[in-house]
């Protein structure tokens, strides 16, 4: 029997403040927790507003990193390509950056984006140690994307062209920019699950210098019966993706024309591509911030 009753109320009070105070401290927990696995999607702290000292929100950011240099020929559609690009990411949430500058690649930068676009580049764009610290992005699950004329670029780096998955033939070169018909052979994948079978369109339509086929998975093929100035015959690859050296590579030979900057088509074409190489990044991603939780335990 309690002699003081009076002592019981509060010792009651007491008893529902430690336990509200450990739910409350679970739930913190919880919270950080989940806040921390939304930590950019490049791994940065995500901020809509851009202001990196702001606190964490669940907002996530992924980065892409458009490259749009020239050291050959320089299509008249990249300005095009990049209002595209631009308005693809604010679409899908994404941050993009857009450079001709070829000192960003280092690896303290790279390291801030899921994937880099070569949008349009030809010839000689990167010096030695630019190409060993994309090398190094590479091979730590980071993405890359070859529009058009990436298959124009940087012949002698042979890492390169097995990045990109076959180079432009010199030689023979390109059709004028006219009507064919491609075949989407796969219709599985996020940059051709949209596509129909036969896809009619008009851009310039390259010839590659070997057929990549067996190194990687082919996407689409052009139908040469349909057009003049293809050279490769019957299997003549024109979009493709592969797992490469640690990362993902998605490209495409279409996207010559201002005008395919244009298309719902092609763009949901080109954004499906991004979106796949942009993938291999968040895997590593997330597996080095489970380890670096596991180191801290």
């Amino acid at each position: 029997m309690i002699k003081r009753p009076w002592l019981l109320a509060p010792s009651l009070v007491l008893l529902l403040a430690t336990t509200l105070l450990a739910v409350a401290s679970c739930n913190l927990v919880q919270t950080s927790s989940t806040t921390v696995s939304h930590l950019g999607c490049s791994g940065q702290q995500a901020n809509p507003e851009g202001n990196s000292s702001s606190t964490l929100t669940n907002s996530c950011f992924r980065r892409l990193l458009v490259f749009s240099k020239t050291g050959g020929f320089r299509h008249a559609s990249i300005k095009d390509g990049k209002i595209a690009l631009q308005k693809l990411a604010t679409e899908h949430n994404f941050a993009v950056d857009f450079t001709e500058d070829a000192s960003v690649f280092t690896d303290a930068n790279l390291a801030h984006y899921d994937a880099v676009v070569f949008l349009l580049t030809t010839g000689n764009i990167l010096d030695d140690n630019q190409k060993a610290a994309f090398e190094r992005y590479i091979r730590t699950g980071g993405g890359y994307v070859g529009v058009h004329s990436a298959s124009d670029t940087e012949y002698a780096w042979s890492w390169y062209g097995g990045l990109v998955g076959a180079y432009f033939d010199r030689i023979h070169g390109h059709s004028k920019v006219i009507q064919a018909t491609i075949h989407v052979v796969d219709r599985t994948h996020p940059s051709t699950m949209m596509l129909p079978a036969l896809w009619v369109r008009t851009d310039e339509w390259y010839n590659f210098a070997s057929n990549p086929r067996g190194r990687v998975n082919v996407l689409m093929t052009i139908d040469e019966r349909t057009y003049k100035g293809g050279t490769m015959g019957a299997d003549h690859p024109i979009a493709w993706y592969h797992e490469y050296d640690g990362g993902r590579a998605w490209y495409t030979a279409l996207g010559h024309t201002s005008a395919s900057y244009y298309e719902p088509l092609y763009l949901a074409h080109l954004w499906g591509g991004i979106i796949y190489a942009a993938g291999g990044r968040q895997r590593v991603i997330a597996a080095s911030q489970v380890l670096g939780v596991r180191d801290n335990d």
